[in-house]
């Protein structure tokens, strides 16, 4: 069953200069986090361990990024745009795996990459063109609720996933678009796309195309799922 919530989160950043020049990067495709949004993560590999390890032992912070495409060495290029995420769950789940949940803080620009202080990356980031994401909230009265609400019911409908409406209805404006587009089955593209919006009306204008053209793409008898 879905439904839409945001995590709070101990720290509250006030301002950028609160916020670190350099990032520990998780690259991840496929994968979407957006300010105040949650992202469960299943981490196993012996380098992302210790990437949370060191996170843990700092300031909980880890940079959830797309890889564009390979590179001519061992570790892949990235998109250019990422999203800063607090450390706000975690589990050791005794199998040498943990369970951890980011809660998104900001998007981030990638400068360069800085030298690595341990098997996983880091890269100097800028904050300098998303100030408002630590504004929660930003933008939601621009935002058209009852179309997102319409795609929503059609999209449960069609592919059949549980939705908790109670849950739709309680929710801010601003977790709704953004837990949607977290959520929705769309390919690495269009997950960057939504990452990159400008501003809250834009992601949701954009997911309200993106589904319904995902819908015009449904086979009958191949439901698409959330993930």
């Amino acid at each position: 069953m879905w439904g839409a919530h945001a995590m709070g989160m101990n720290r509250r950043y006030a301002s950028l200069a609160e916020l670190p020049g350099t990032a520990r990067l998780f690259p991840l495709s496929g994968a979407l986090l957006l300010p105040r949004g949650e992202l469960p993560l299943n981490i196993f590999e012996p380098r992302y361990l210790e990437m949370v390890d060191d996170a843990i032992a700092g300031d909980r912070l880890i940079g959830v990024i797309q890889p564009l495409a390979c590179g001519d060495g061992a570790e892949p290029k990235l998109y250019q745009i990422g999203c800063l995420g607090r450390l706000t769950h975690f589990c050791e789940m005794g199998d040498g795996r943990y369970l951890i949940t980011l809660t998104g803080v900001a998007r981030f620009k990638v400068i360069a990459e800085a030298p690595p202080t341990g098997r996983f990356r880091r890269c100097v980031v800028a904050f300098d063109e998303f100030a408002g994401d630590l504004e929660a909230g930003a933008g939601e009265a621009a935002v058209d609720r009852g179309r997102m609400i319409l795609m929503l019911r059609e999209f449960a409908e069609e592919t059949g996933v549980e939705v908790d409406w109670s849950s739709i209805d309680a929710a801010p404006t601003e977790t709704l678009v953004n837990a949607l587009a977290m959520m929705c089955p769309f390919g690495p593209r269009e997950k960057q796309s939504l990452l990159e919006a400008i501003d809250l009306k834009t992601r949701a204008e954009m997911l309200i195309g993106l589904a319904a053209f995902e819908l015009a793409q449904e086979t009958p008898g191949e439901p698409r799922q959330f993930h």
